[in-house]
């Protein structure tokens, strides 16, 4: 992956203040190490599983609060179902939402209100994290 391709976070909720919300605190960039972002959105469950099966995702950051289609129950769904699943991100209510986050099988959790440092610095993370792996697999590929 060069640095000049952008990294897409795909961003799910029912709620479209929420889409706005994240859109807006992430930006273009959410990290001065890390390509440029284009942010996803979707409001259904089904929109979620055509964007993942298109295996352009490089994150998905899914609203714990949705309805009718939880983001906990879907990132648990997407772990299950789609073969090499991005990292996942939930957004929880509470901080003592956590347990369920990791049930979820997510890589991380932020909790509302959204902070404006606390949510890109999550996404940076696993933004890193899953560049590392992908380095670390196509390393291990041409051995």
């Amino acid at each position: 992956m060069s640095d000049a391709t952008p990294l897409t976070v795909l961003v799910y909720s029912d709620d479209r203040t929420v889409r706005a919300d994240v859109r807006r605190i992430l930006g273009t960039r959410v990290a001065s190490d890390l390509p440029p972002v284009e942010v996803v959105e979707c409001a259904t469950q089904p929109a979620v599983l055509d964007q993942l099966d298109s295996g352009a995702v490089d994150l998905a950051i899914l609203d714990g609060e949705a309805v009718p289609a939880g983001g906990m129950g879907l990132a648990r769904q997407l772990k299950d179902e789609i073969r090499h699943c991005p990292p996942v991100l939930v957004l929880i209510a509470r901080q003592q939402d956590a347990w369920l986050a990791a049930w979820s099988r997510a890589e991380g959790a932020v909790s509302y209100p959204l902070d404006p440092i606390r949510l890109p610095a999550a996404v940076a993370d696993l933004l890193r994290a899953r560049r590392g792996a992908g380095a670390v697999a196509t390393a291990g590929a041409d051995a």
